[in-house]
């Protein structure tokens, strides 16, 4: 499937919100949670939780322009959905995104 310009704009826009909110999450998991319950720092959850939870949001708010210009079915819009929920989600969901598309953006 070839993509016009504008879609790849959306399509490497979508790649760059993602791929932030997923390193977020990593983030927020593996170092802020352990440094919270583990070394007693909760500044450390609270700073990268609100960076963590800024990121989802716009990951959110970006999904669906993209599956409108993208022409993405129920199931692809779904699952760009579930990945932000779901550690290494966005990763994974990027890597099938460019294996259906044959495209690397």
């Amino acid at each position: 499937m070839s993509l016009t310009p504008e879609q790849t704009t959306w399509a490497k826009r979508f790649k760059w919100i993602s791929l932030i909110e997923g390193c977020s999450f990593l983030i927020l998991l593996f170092i802020a949670m352990p440094l919270k319950y583990m070394m007693d720092m909760p500044m450390a959850v609270k700073i990268v939780g609100w960076a963590h939870g800024v990121l989802f949001v716009v990951y959110m708010y970006v999904v669906f322009p993209t599956a409108h210009k993208l022409k993405w079915n129920f199931s692809r819009t779904f699952f760009a959905l579930i990945a932000a929920v779901l550690p290494f989600g966005p990763f994974i969901f990027d890597r099938n995104l460019k294996k259906s598309q044959h495209v690397d953006f």
